[in-house]
């Protein structure tokens, strides 16, 4: 074998073992991608099993629904910084207004979007039983004034028992901060059990009738 032949056999075989460091390396890469990853989900899971453990505690001994949904509302501000909260829930006659007054002032010129909420939308964001964002309700009166509205972010997350609405949650920053998927996530983690607890304050105060 001639010399010429010999470094073009040794280049070869270079080559190959380059290629395969290079497809080991990006399998290696791969898998501490998916590691990290799988790390970071692990946290997050134990994150939002620890904020529904603290939420439900903070909920004990509630001696009626005003406490109740007060102490909800101060756990979710806290939860979520410098996110409004308000709770609709349903009567016979339409749906109760719960808003408490927050630590976080916010750089508006109104309180909230409250006041743009007609009794229709009310009533369709309940009948929707289901999470609404701006273009859920919007879409619920497509003829509807929503000029008010557009200058927050909200989003409207539903409080039901067994399938059967009691309401819902309403979540809202200024346009300029929205209120995200994740933030919904980690709110969304205890709605059934501040429904149960909503329920059952109801079924105790009408035993007690």
């Amino acid at each position: 074998m001639s010399q010429t032949e010999r470094h073009k056999r040794l280049r070869l075989l270079l080559n190959k073992l380059n290629k395969q460091r290079k497809q080991q390396a990006c399998k290696i890469d791969i898998l501490c991608n998916d590691l990290i990853s799988a790390q970071r989900a692990f946290i997050q899971r134990l994150y939002t099993i620890g904020f529904a453990a603290e939420f439900y505690k903070s909920l004990l001994g509630s001696p009626d629904l005003n406490h109740l949904l007060a102490r909800a509302d101060r756990m979710i501000r806290r939860e979520l910084p410098g996110t409004g909260v308000a709770f609709y829930l349903r009567q016979s006659d339409g749906c109760d207004l719960h808003s408490f007054v927050g630590e976080e002032v916010f750089t508006c010129e109104q309180p909230g979007p409250q006041e743009h909420l007609t009794p229709e939308l009310i009533d369709g964001i309940c009948k929707s039983n289901k999470i609404c964002t701006f273009a859920e309700i919007s879409a619920l009166d497509p003829a509807g004034d929503y000029r008010g509205l557009r200058r927050y972010s909200i989003v409207t997350l539903p409080l039901s028992d067994l399938g059967r609405s009691l309401g819902f949650l309403l979540l809202w920053r200024p346009s300029a901060l929205p209120v995200t998927s994740e933030d919904v996530h980690r709110i969304e983690s205890v709605l059934c059990g501040l429904s149960q607890a909503i329920r059952g304050i109801r079924v105790s105060l009408a035993s007690s009738e």
